[in-house]
């Protein structure tokens, strides 16, 4: 079958994630591009790496309008925004793909901290599956709402969930993570704006960044135990694309290497898109605009207290496997395709 998409919020960088990969996805025509700006023009106009593929125009159009004959509507429009706007589809008969946070939390005391006060429809939230395959397959499969994980969500869960399957989590997970500008979105503000960050570094929202309960939500649904718990501290790089991660654990001294590698292997023995990488550690330029996300780990020689470090990396590009590429992937488990259909493109290299 060929199904019939349609994208909210198609002129920000995920709207032209989606479109660069639906565009070309052998199962899926893109019906429609909606949003509030820039309605009436092509996108090629908009996206100049669009040009030529597509003669699609933005529209402007409420959901219920835009889901008329449509098998899917993917929403890459920000968090409140995109819940305000989805509560028109609830009673209609199409799946729904939701890149924002709105729908990834359970605990609406959560969503009220880390995002905004007043969710608009918290009760829906229970209707949508945690759109990471490679721990919510099975579920995706059967699912009519996806919500996409955020794209630190994402890279510090794959790095760190080998362990948590392991029964290795079970304390404090200190992560520092790196990422790109095109994580900030297409408008520019004087703390993301490319240029005032091409060569710096700076922190932000340390220990309070909004992906930490949505970490935390989904390594405890995957077997971390009681005592777990994230201290995150985000990291704006001199990048356009990509996240790199660094995870500090404590294991008990008795985990071995080669336990810790079986961990790794067996954990992402079946997934086409997580390469566990040793002979080198992960890196930005191996990943970035593709669906690859690569894992790797280090263990210190050193016990102390009858515990070891164990240290655990991640890399993927934020708007691809940490973003619009990865409900995509979601998609394809939804229809019963292979994950890799139409995403399955090599990095961008060097």
């Amino acid at each position: 079958m060929t199904a019939q998409v349609a994208i909210f919020g198609a002129t920000g960088y995920g709207g032209a994630e989606l479109l660069r990969n639906l565009l070309v996805h052998p199962h899926v025509n893109v019906a429609r591009a909606v949003a509030i700006d820039h309605v009436g023009e092509p996108l090629g106009t908009i996206h100049p790496t669009l040009a030529g593929t597509t003669d699609l125009v933005i529209e402007k159009m409420s959901a219920r309008d835009a889901a008329r004959g449509m098998d899917a509507i993917f929403f890459a429009l920000p968090h409140k925004t995109s819940a305000e706007i989805i509560m028109e589809l609830f009673d209609q008969d199409v799946r729904i793909l939701d890149l924002s946070g709105d729908f990834r939390l359970q605990n609406p005391e959560d969503y009220t901290r880390f995002y905004s006060a007043g969710h608009p429809c918290p009760e829906a939230s229970a209707s949508f599956v945690y759109g990471l395959p490679e721990l919510q397959r099975d579920a995706i499969r059967g699912a009519r709402r996806i919500a996409s994980p955020g794209c630190f969500a994402t890279n510090i869960t794959l790095g760190l969930l080998p362990a948590a399957r392991a029964g290795w989590l079970n304390g404090p997970a200190k992560v520092v993570a790196m990422t790109g500008s095109s994580g900030s979105g297409a408008q520019a503000r004087p703390t993301t704006h490319h240029p005032l960050r091409a060569r710096n570094l700076r922190t932000y929202l340390p220990l309070t960044h909004q992906h930490a309960p949505e970490i935390e939500q989904t390594l405890r649904s995957a077997g971390a135990l009681g005592d777990f718990a994230l201290q995150f501290v985000p990291v704006s790089a001199p990048l356009v694309r990509g996240i790199f991660s660094t995870a500090f654990i404590d294991v008990p001294e008795a985990v071995e290497e080669s336990a810790i590698e079986a961990a790794f292997q067996e954990c992402y023995a079946d997934e086409p898109f997580v390469r566990v990488v040793q002979d080198r550690k992960p890196e930005v330029n191996a990943v970035a605009g593709s669906m690859f996300a690569e894992v790797g780990w280090h263990l210190d020689e050193h016990a102390r207290d009858g515990r070891r470090t164990l240290v655990c990396f991640s890399a993927l590009d934020n708007l691809v496997k940490g973003g619009a590429g990865q409900a995509v992937q979601s998609f394809n488990v939804m229809m019963g395709w292979p994950d890799t259909t139409g995403i399955d493109r090599p990095a961008l290299w060097p």
